[in-house]
Parts: structure tokens; C-alpha cells; sequence
């Protein structure tokens, strides 16, 4: 059987501030997310199997995504726990903001690292992460391939 890559769509919506950049990013700010997950595997082959014929489910893979990325990241606001901005973070929190402090900068960089590693923690061993993409805007984005790291 061909091997097969399939790949769902996610949005969410997500402010972060880069300490130390030396431009407009430094300053707390948002973007409109959109993150391509894509997976590859075996079609299952089974025909008494109800997921006949589908490398993996939509849905579960939706799942995964939604649990540890989507519904963790939405309507967030990310920043470095190693930076001044966990003073920052604080006061948010304190008032009752939904915040999230990450061991590394929080680009769209090393955001794809850090969801790439989620992602292929939950995937069932038979299904391998072939890449992710997230658009931080309709022209920038970045991009994450297995086969490269």
C-alpha cells in the first residue's frame, strides 16, 4: 500500500512580545495564526475496520492538535520565561489573563519546534509528522519538515 500524506488546516489567534528584538516585535502584539499539520502513513488496509481506507482520522488528528495546540495557544499571550517580560506575565495573570511562558523565544520559529514535538508525542506509531506550517501572517511564515531534522 502507498505510503499517503494528509494534512488538516488549524486558526487561533495568539499575542507574544520578542524581548531584546530590535524592532516593532518587541512591543506586545498579535497575530492571526494559521498552522498546516501534515502527516503521512499507510492507508489502513482492514476492510472491517470503521477508518477503512484513511491514513489517519481527520478527527483524531484534529483532536490532537486542538488539545495541545489550538485550545492551549488561543486568545493567549506568549512570552519568554527566561526575559523581564515574566514581570509582565505576572500582572497579566494576575488580573485574570490567560498567559503562557515558554523556555524560548516565542517566534514562529521555534514555536514550530515546540509543536512539533507535541504533535509527534501523540501520534499513533503507525502515523509519522511529515511536516507543520505556521503563517503568522499571509506573507510570513514558517515551516517544519521531519526529513530535516
Amino acid at each position: 500500500m502507498s505510503t499517503i500524506r494528509i494534512t488538516k488546516q488549524f486558526n487561533f489567534e495568539t499575542g507574544h512580545a520578542l524581548y531584546g528584538y530590535d524592532g516593532k516585535c518587541k512591543n506586545v502584539h498579535g497575530h492571526s495564526y494559521k498552522l498546516s499539520v501534515t502527516v503521512s502513513g499507510k492507508p489502513i488496509a482492514d476492510k472491517t475496520n470503521v477508518k477503512f481506507g484513511m491514513v489517519i482520522d481527520f478527527g483524531d488528528l484534529k483532536k490532537i492538535v486542538n488539545e495541545e495546540i489550538v485550545d492551549v495557544f488561543d486568545h493567549a499571550t506568549v512570552f519568554n520565561k527566561n526575559t523581564p517580560h515574566v514581570e509582565l506575565a505576572k500582572e497579566l495573570i494576575d488580573r485574570g489573563h490567560h498567559v503562557i511562558l515558554v523556555d524560548y523565544q516565542p517566534t514562529s520559529e521555534m514555536m514550530v519546534i515546540d509543536f512539533a514535538e507535541k504533535i509527534k508525542n501523540r501520534l499513533p506509531k503507525n502515523i509519522k509528522l511529515h511536516s507543520i506550517k505556521l503563517k503568522e501572517t499571509d506573507s510570513s511564515f514558517a515551516e517544519w519538515y521531519a526529513s530535516e531534522n
